[in-house]
């Protein structure tokens, strides 16, 4: 099947109900369709109900395409499903609920829906120790929010801060690119070194700023630092790669999303670090195509219900 190359061809290609399902299935099943509850190979197909009937006798004989997706239960179908998906990651900075709604003719509480759970299958999944190429890492953390002065002290004891905003935690690989980056509790020594011993090689090369939480580092790693009270660059030893990384998270946070609960923090984060590792780059020049078809093969075995992302039942950690 020819894939669609820019958006306008993806706006064409995915307004038929029958290129939607041709493509979600080559996506999940390359070699032909399983059934997810057996795992048998041969399910006849339901034209009329778009849907796979397993030849076994076992409940949820009938199944989807989206069943065991992000999609699942969703009453949307792919052509509205698959264009949200294509938005998200072609758009630099994010792309809001309302821009969603508009576009696609959804109301805003499903398109904001919608976001998150797209944003979950933008969620990488277990990584490569940075530093085993022998490169070095660069290491930062920053504080997300506006100013402490116009947080209310409620509003701080809700969501259980330690600091007066919601702290993210980052390492960017310099030999690969890639940057992983979380919501952390709080900003202290323990927890920062935690992070990146199990984040990072024994031995390699570790950049950081001049932060004491920092020191204990030079333990386990070749560690330098750079004093950013009267210098950015000393030789290789700079942050201001992850520093790149964290103005392009703010820029979507403060610029698009404008305000984003702590709650929901984690999923922005994924989103943005998504989007940074499969950004094009001379050595891999990625396209919007490729990007799209990336996150596609990460829904299946990803799911997040109305509950979870209100935080009603089952929801994470509360930052």
């Amino acid at each position: 099947m020819k894939a669609p190359k820019t958006l306008q061809d993806a706006i064409i290609f995915f307004s038929d109900a029958d290129n939607c399902l041709k493509y979600m299935v080559e996506s999940r099943w390359p070699n032909g369709v399983i059934c997810p509850t057996c795992g048998r190979k041969d399910p006849a197909f339901l034209k009329a109900q778009r849907k796979w009937q397993c030849k076994s006798a076992h409940t949820k004989r009938q199944f989807s395409a989206k069943v065991g997706t992000i999609f699942e239960d969703s009453p949307l179908g792919l052509e509205k499903w698959l264009p949200a998906v294509w938005m998200i990651v072609a758009a630099k900075n994010g792309i809001s609920s309302h821009e969603i709604h508009r576009a696609l003719g959804v109301t805003q509480k499903t398109a904001w829906f919608m976001l998150h759970r797209i944003r979950e299958a933008m969620k990488s999944g277990s990584l490569v120790k940075a530093g085993t190429d022998g490169g070095p890492t660069e290491v930062d953390e920053a504080c997300i929010g506006g100013k402490p002065k116009n947080m209310h002290f409620k509003k701080r004891a809700r969501y259980g801060l330690h600091t007066p905003k919601p702290a993210v935690f980052g390492m960017l690989d310099r030999g690969t690119r890639q940057v992983r980056a979380k919501v952390i509790h709080k900003i202290e020594r323990g927890t920062l070194l935690a992070e990146i011993l199990n984040g990072i090689t024994h031995g390699s090369k570790v950049y950081t700023d001049a932060a004491a939480a920092y020191s204990s580092a030079e333990k386990y790693f070749i560690h330098e630092t750079v004093n950013h009270m009267n210098e950015y660059v000393r030789g290789e030893v700079h942050t201001n790669s992850i520093e790149n990384f964290w103005s392009l998270l703010k820029r979507g946070l403060n610029g698009t999303y404008v305000a984003v609960e702590p709650f929901h923090l984690e999923r922005y984060v994924n989103e943005q670090v998504f989007r940074y590792n499969t950004r094009a780059t001379k050595d891999n020049p990625l396209t919007d195509a490729d990007r799209f078809a990336a996150v596609l093969s990460q829904v299946t075995g990803k799911r997040l219900t109305y509950a979870e992302v209100t935080g009603k039942v089952g929801a994470a950690e509360i930052f």
